[in-house]
């Protein structure tokens, strides 16, 4: 369990092996700021975890200030999955942030759960996303909800809840555009998409989630912050981690956004995907520092 994870964090625990050389039983505050920043972890967060250590740190007193970031009051906690039938989840990011292939890791998750799942086209600006969701449903054996390029995202989106609900199905996942010809379009469209769900089954958008990709760094945080402001982010899921060698990032995107992390994506297969564990992250990130047995 948690392979994927650990798998993902390769490159930034061979980053920080590179800064410190052998693992210690203790590190310097100024030895931990440099591999805190060089994770890519806003600098505010870092001082406010220095804030909070020794002079001479060790590896339990790190592991409690880092898991702290993640259990932060004004993080809200995710909606329960299959809370409601059918369970429907908008998917939100940009272009090239792996909506589409997480869409797909998501619906293999849920028919592995023994759940019928029903995708919805709604980023109906792209052909290419179209037609791809339209592959990965026929690939994984869910249906699928399509139209003309060009169509009304909200119909889209109506569509699929109204025919999920007709059917019995147990989830429903609707992909949404990433980029408009100006920000106040997209905006616009998203709101309207959220009312047209409310309007199909009352409470959907049960979760409204952001697709992140951590090689993106921070404008990714901000595109995330963005789409917050639209209309009000429920979860994120990670994309591309394994990319990086800046995974200190994920501290940097639930602290910006007070937002609890569902998942971190890891390649192109529909099984690359995994549920985020708090402890497991710290662990690794942690242990690539101190000794075992500190």
């Amino acid at each position: 369990m948690f392979k994927l994870l650990k798998k993902s964090l390769q490159k930034t625990i061979s980053a920080i092996t590179q800064i410190i050389g052998d693992k210690r039983e203790t590190i310097s505050k100024e030895e931990l700021e440099e591999i805190l920043i060089t994770s890519d972890i806003e600098y505010e967060i870092v001082e406010q975890i220095l804030d909070s250590l020794p002079n001479s740190i060790n590896k339990i007193s790190l592991q409690n200030a880092l898991t702290s970031v993640f259990l932060d009051k004004h993080i809200k906690p995710a909606k329960e999955l299959y809370s409601a039938k059918p369970f429907v989840d908008l998917i939100i990011g940009v272009n090239g942030a792996g909506k589409t292939t997480t869409i797909a890791k998501l619906a293999n998750l849920a028919k592995k759960d023994g759940k019928s799942v029903m995708l919805g086209a709604g980023d109906t600006f792209r052909a290419a996303a179209v037609e791809q969701l339209g592959i990965w449903a026929n690939r994984l054996g869910v249906l699928a909800v399509t139209s003309k390029i060009g169509a009304d995202p909200s119909s889209v989106a109506y569509d699929t809840i109204n025919s999920a609900v007709s059917k019995g199905i147990d989830y429903a996942i609707i992909d949404t555009a990433g980029r408009l010809h100006t920000q106040t379009n997209l905006a616009e469209e998203l709101k309207k998409i959220v009312r047209v769900c409310e309007k199909a089954m009352p409470g959907a958008p049960h979760r409204k989630i952001a697709i992140i990709d951590a090689t993106a760094g921070s404008s990714a945080i901000n595109q995330a912050k963005a789409f917050n402001e639209m209309i009000g982010l429920d979860a994120v899921i990670v994309t591309k981690l394994d990319g990086t060698a800046k995974g200190g990032a994920i501290f940097s995107i639930v602290r910006e956004l007070g937002l609890p992390i569902l998942y971190v994506g890891v390649g192109e297969k529909p099984d690359d995907i995994e549920s985020f564990d708090t402890k497991t992250f710290v662990d690794e990130f942690v242990g690539a520092i101190f000794k075992e047995d500190s």
